[in-house]
């Protein structure tokens, strides 16, 4: 790793009250030396200095806070320097400059200064990301769970299975080197027990259906049903916006159409597709299978019906065990049905919207909040955020389905091995140079 001290603007680049600038590295004091009237003899850690700050030609550059963070009690654990400037382009590009023009300064890469806290056992992988979610969260629910993770929910939840299984290899390595001894009986049954529950606790954390990937991307509903049913009406006045066209003209919509939405604090994407009907119209038969794909796809569908004249066959190829759970039978144009149907609807379990009145919608949001916040809460004890982690647990997974101390225990004691060192890659317990540039290249320059 370059040991060289780095620098970077952590806020935005523009207009703004205060921007900082950021130095890492232990030289960090160098640039108070050489760009401000501080006398860093008598700076001392955590404290904030009202500073004059000037080129390195003696030309004057802002009046600024300064604060100084001494190593190793630091969030990377190097000594760091920060400069509070006024916002303007100006300042920033003229201090940005200067550093530039320190020996051995260099501007940071991205998310450098995160990859300098992991290599300094600031944090684990898992802390990382959870610190790159929680610049990217839009919603509350996506900052709860970021802070939840960056608190090492995940790490210690990997770790405690990695340290388990390294307890098994540790065992079988103690027979190894001496082969003509057998396994006690009690020593066989405790390890068979010991990897049949982190098995059974790995294989029910893989099985929470993307809850965490969801909570990044956005938990998915779609709206289907007949052409004319208020689907792109619905999408508009949930999206509080014309995301959609609506038309009275069957068959307007024949691609899907997404509206992310902040509900609640749950990120959730809305797909308004093109209504389900039989039709020889080459574009609008493709838009129907594109509508099934994603009802298909979708975490919940909203099959909505016009309740002046309801139809429900073309809703048919979703009336299956595996997808009741998940859809929301909706009757829309309530402005338009007497009181007598719509009591009839209710007492069928219906739920009833006018979106033309945006009437019942409160009722219908809190459904697919409550049934989204169901299952966040009975799979949040540590979610699986990302992609890399289900696919590194999922060959963990096939490793100690292989185990099986019937089999020679070098054999045995390699598919531990292996085990332990896949779900090391995941908190970097083990060499994982080849994902770091991914997983740091996603930060912010600053960070």
């Amino acid at each position: 790793m370059d040991n060289r001290t780095i620098y970077a603007l952590s806020t935005v680049f523009g207009k703004s009250g205060v921007a900082v600038v950021r130095i890492s590295g232990a030289d960090a004091l160098r640039a108070v030396e050489m760009l401000s009237d501080i006398d860093v003899a008598k700076i001392k850690p955590r404290y904030a200095y009202y500073a004059k700050l000037h080129g390195l030609d003696g030309t004057p550059l802002d009046r600024a806070l300064l604060l100084y963070f001494k190593a190793p009690h630091t969030f990377n654990g190097e000594d760091i320097v920060e400069f509070q400037v006024h916002g303007s382009k100006a300042v920033i590009s003229s201090i940005l400059f200067n550093l530039s023009q320190i020996e051995d300064f260099r501007l940071a890469e991205p998310g450098e200064f995160s990859k300098r806290a992991f290599y300094n056992s600031k944090m684990d992988l898992t802390e990382a990301e959870g610190l790159a979610d929680l610049i990217d969260a839009e919603t509350s629910q996506q900052q709860k769970y970021a802070l939840r993770q960056m608190d090492g929910d995940l790490k210690d939840l990997y770790t405690g299975w990695r340290q388990t299984l390294v307890g098994v290899l540790s065992h079988l390595e103690a027979y190894i080197d001496f082969p003509d001894e057998e396994l006690p009986e009690d020593i066989i049954c405790g390890i068979n027990n010991t990897v049949l529950k982190v098995k059974e606790e790995i294989a029910l954390h893989i099985a929470q259906n993307k809850f965490g990937e969801r909570l990044k991307d956005g938990f998915r509903v779609a709206i289907i049903g007949e052409p004319n049913a208020g689907k792109s009406s619905l999408l508009n006045v949930l999206a509080n916006r014309k995301a959609a066209i609506v038309s009275d003209i069957p068959g307007t919509t024949r691609d899907a159409v997404d509206a992310y939405i902040d509900l609640n604090g749950y990120p959730v994407v809305f797909t308004d597709t093109a209504g389900l009907r039989k039709t020889e119209e080459k574009i609008e038969k493709i838009g129907v299978e594109i509508a099934k794909n994603k009802a298909f796809e979708a975490d919940l569908i909203i099959a909505l019906v016009d309740g002046t004249k309801p139809d429900f066959s073309s809703l048919d190829f979703i009336a299956k065990d595996k997808d009741k759970d998940k859809i929301i039978y909706v009757i829309n144009k309530e402005d338009k049905l007497t009181q007598e149907q719509c009591s009839d609807y209710r007492k069928q379990g219906f739920l009833i919207i006018s979106a033309k009145d945006k009437t019942g919608i409160e009722k219908l949001i809190k459904v697919i909040t409550d049934n989204i916040a169901e299952r966040f809460t009975a799979n949040s004890s540590a979610l699986i955020t990302r992609q890399r982690y289900r696919e590194i647990l999922s060959d963990v997974l096939q490793n100690l389905n292989l185990f099986d101390l019937s089999s020679p225990i070098e054999l045995c004691a390699e598919d531990i091995r292996l085990a332990a060192r896949s779900i090391g890659k995941i908190t970097g317990a083990v060499e994982v140079e080849e994902i770091l540039d991914n997983i740091f290249g996603s930060f912010c320059i600053g960070k």
